[in-house]
C-alpha cells in the first residue's frame, strides 16, 4: 500500500516537472485580437460595475433618454482606446471611484439629471475605461480589431443592461409594483458603497 503511495507521488511530480509556463493573454492566443478586445473589460471589476451602473442609470431615466448612451459609450471606448497607449498603465483607481460613487449616489437617490448631462457622464466614463483597457495592449496586438471587440462589447452591455432596466422599472400606467424603484435605488446604494470602500483603499495607500 505504501509502495503504490510513493509511486503516486512519484508520477504527479514527474507531471508537474513537465509542465510548461502558462501564457498570458490565453484569449488573443486562442481566439484573437477582436475577442481579446471583447472579452478583456470582464477581467477588470472596475469595468464590470462602472459599465453595469452606467447601464442601470440611463435605464432608470427612461428609455428616450437612454438611447443616446448607445452611441455615446462605444464611441468613448474608441477615444479613450489610444490614451492608454499615450499615457501608459497610470493609475485611474481614484477617478473610477468617484465615478462608481457617484453614479451609485445618482441611482440611490432617483436623480431626474437631463440627457447632455447622462451622455456627458457616459462618454466620459467610457474615455477613462477606454484608456485603462488600452494601457494593458502588448506590442503584436491589432489595435483595430481590438477596438472593434472594445467597442461591441460596450455596444451590447449597455444597451442590454438598459433595456433590462426599462423592463425590470416598468412604467407608473401599468401598475408596476413599487418595490421594483426601491430595488434599484438599492442597487444604487450598494454601488456607491463599492466606490466609497474603493476611494478609501486608494487614499490609504
Amino acid at each position: 500500500m505504501k509502495l503504490k503511495f510513493r509511486r503516486g507521488w512519484i508520477a504527479a511530480a514527474l507531471l508537474l516537472a513537465q509542465g510548461g509556463a502558462a501564457e498570458a493573454h490565453i484569449v488573443a492566443a486562442r481566439l484573437g485580437d477582436f475577442y481579446m478586445g471583447a472579452l478583456h473589460p470582464f477581467t477588470d471589476l472596475q469595468d464590470v460595475i462602472l459599465w453595469t451602473a452606467t447601464g442601470v442609470l440611463a435605464g432608470s431615466l427612461g428609455a428616450s433618454r437612454g438611447r443616446w448612451l448607445i452611441l455615446a459609450f462605444p464611441l468613448g471606448l474608441l477615444v479613450g482606446l489610444p490614451l492608454g497607449r499615450i499615457f501608459g498603465a497610470a493609475s485611474a483607481g481614484l477617478a473610477d471611484a468617484a465615478m462608481m460613487l457617484a453614479i451609485g449616489l445618482m441611482l440611490a437617490a432617483a436623480a431626474r439629471i437631463p440627457t447632455s448631462a447622462l451622455c456627458a457622464i457616459a462618454f466620459g466614463l467610457a474615455v477613462m475605461r477606454g484608456a485603462a483597457n488600452g494601457a494593458d495592449l502588448g506590442p503584436d496586438t491589432d489595435r483595430v480589431l481590438f477596438a472593434a471587440g472594445l467597442a461591441c462589447v460596450g455596444y451590447t452591455i449597455i444597451t442590454l443592461t438598459m433595456a433590462l432596466t426599462v423592463v425590470f422599472r416598468g412604467t407608473e400606467s401599468d401598475g408596476s409594483a413599487p418595490w421594483r424603484t426601491i430595488a434599484v435605488r438599492a442597487l444604487g446604494g450598494w454601488i456607491a458603497a463599492i466606490g466609497l470602500m474603493m476611494a478609501s483603499i486608494v487614499l490609504a495607500s
